[in-house]
């Protein structure tokens, strides 16, 4: 017997009882009694000792009991046959509350609107409260009563989403009771990835000696749930984001587009401009709506599951490059190379054996000067630098010409910086940091042109100025002479 014949189930109570009354009355179906002998077959079934449908217990029935289940099949019709006859007919006010009145229902749906994360004891508390302070609702019923009308209309205990009069919050749930969720998967290897942080919950000891509880980076790729890169971090930076995908990309191939939510590194302009020089589509989760990542959530349940509570031995002397190895290890080993419950295949052979639209990576230095944000920075003539966060950079001479200059750095890199052309965005050269020191030095390099390198050993000598007047004057007093007119002057007096 299954364990579902063997555990009782309310819901399917007047399914047992029809198919209980069918195999009492069955062997009679099947084989009438003669004339004058129904009687005593009846008897000898109301003898006996049955097992009880919904509990299991030993249980007799009567004659008359029995005699009417008997008629009952025997005169079901071709529609309706003998075990839909013995089903126990459905309660005329199946579904209905009578316990509750019109006024209790409508200010506990108030109340649920209000406060949907409330749990069910604590909306019969309130709602025990409203009633003392407002007679006219009337005597309330039990808390059983309450519990099952709010399962029936719906109203379940959800998480709440965000601050509470928060307009993305509201929003947010709004939304959710609006549009229904469906899972989704993309068609192709390498089409969509997946991207969070995960505050991990076992600590690391630093070597300055304080405890730390590190954060992991993860990369998913949605069609075949390979883990493309997984890594521990002590913040949670554009600076770590954009270390880490560059690892995936090198290690993977550059997806066509990522999924990941509004945290400040995603929407760093560093990543943001990064991902739109490689051709990679950023796509941002709704606010306050965690399930459109949930393959992401629900990787972080087998990190904290199952990779941390084996390192649960390691005691104090975990550090974070020990930890990193071990989660390396445990995602290269196992989660990528263990058969997926949903897929019937493991994350790495549906990597490889399924159509794949990635694209081959760049070299580290490209993806290096991808994930930086441009800027425009006025030159400063006199010097010939400009300032980026506070530090200055020297602008080459052959540039020296140009007012404006567009520029792309990383904030968490300020050794280099990249002058790039503001039309195409091309990189020209990199600039370094002023050296003041070196430049104590007094050694001075040759200016160069916008058209190259210039042959000249010193500064330019000036020409002397033609003889006589300059063009214009001379056509200017020509012209004026041409009037007639004397000179506006009045001479002064001679020495």
């Amino acid at each position: 017997m299954d364990k579902e014949s063997r555990e009782p189930s309310k819901s399917r109570s007047n399914q047992r009882w029809a198919e209980f009354r069918f195999s009492v009355i069955g062997p009679l179906l099947a084989s009438p009694p003669g004339k004058g002998e129904l009687g005593r077959e009846l008897k000898r079934l109301a003898a006996k000792s049955w097992r009880h449908p919904i509990t299991g217990q030993p249980k007799r029935f009567g004659v008359s009991t029995i005699e009417r289940w008997y008629y009952q099949a025997l005169r079901s019709s071709a529609k309706e046959g003998p075990v839909e006859v013995l089903r126990r007919k459905v309660r005329s006010d199946h579904g209905r509350h009578p316990a509750l009145s019109a006024k209790v229902a409508e200010a506990l749906a108030a109340q649920y609107r209000q406060h949907p994360s409330w749990s069910y004891q604590l909306h019969y508390d309130n709602l025990v409260a409203l009633a003392e302070s407002q007679p006219e609702l009337g005597p309330l019923p039990s808390y059983r009563s309450v519990l099952r009308f709010m399962k029936a209309r719906g109203y379940l205990k959800r998480p709440r989403r965000g601050p509470v009069h928060s307009p993305g919050a509201q929003a947010a749930e709004r939304r959710y009771e609006a549009r229904e969720i469906r899972s989704y998967e993309s068609e192709y290897v390498n089409a969509l990835w997946h991207l969070d942080f995960h505050h991990g919950s076992r600590p690391v000891l630093r070597p300055c000696g304080s405890w730390v509880h590190p954060l992991l980076l993860g990369i998913l790729d949605d069609r075949s749930r390979l883990c493309c890169h997984l890594q521990w971090y002590l913040a949670e930076g554009a600076r770590e984001l954009c270390h880490g995908l560059s690892q995936a990309f090198l290690r993977r191939e550059l997806p066509r587009a990522m999924l990941f939510d509004n945290g400040s590194a995603m929407v760093a302009k560093e990543t943001r401009e990064g991902l739109l020089r490689l051709g990679v589509l950023a796509e941002h989760t709704l606010p306050y709506s965690p399930y459109q990542n949930g393959k992401q959530e629900a990787f972080w349940g087998q990190i904290e599951g199952r990779l941390l509570p084996m390192l649960e031995g390691a005691g104090k002397e975990l550090t974070l490059a020990a930890l990193n190895e071990a989660t390396l290890a445990w995602v290269e080993m196992e989660y990528n190379r263990k058969v997926h419950r949903e897929t019937a295949q493991s994350p790495l052979c549906r990597y490889l054996d399924d159509r794949s639209v990635g694209r081959p990576a760049p070299e580290v230095r490209c993806l290096q000067e991808a994930f930086t944000a441009e800027v425009t920075r006025v030159q400063r003539r006199s010097d010939g630098t400009v300032s980026l966060d506070g530090v200055r950079f020297e602008v080459p001479s052959r540039y020296g010409h140009l007012p404006r200059l567009a520029l792309r750095y990383a904030s968490w890199d300020l050794s280099r910086a990249l002058l790039c052309d503001p039309k195409s965005g091309a990189v020209l050269c990199r600039l370094y940091p002023q050296d003041k020191t070196k430049n104590g030095e007094g050694r001075r390099a040759r200016r160069s042109g916008p058209d190259g390198p210039s042959s000249r050993q010193g500064p330019p000598e000036q020409a002397p100025p033609a003889p006589g007047m300059a063009p214009l004057l001379e056509k200017i007093m020509r012209d004026y002479a041409a009037t007639g007119l004397p000179p506006a002057y009045l001479p002064g007096p001679e020495a």
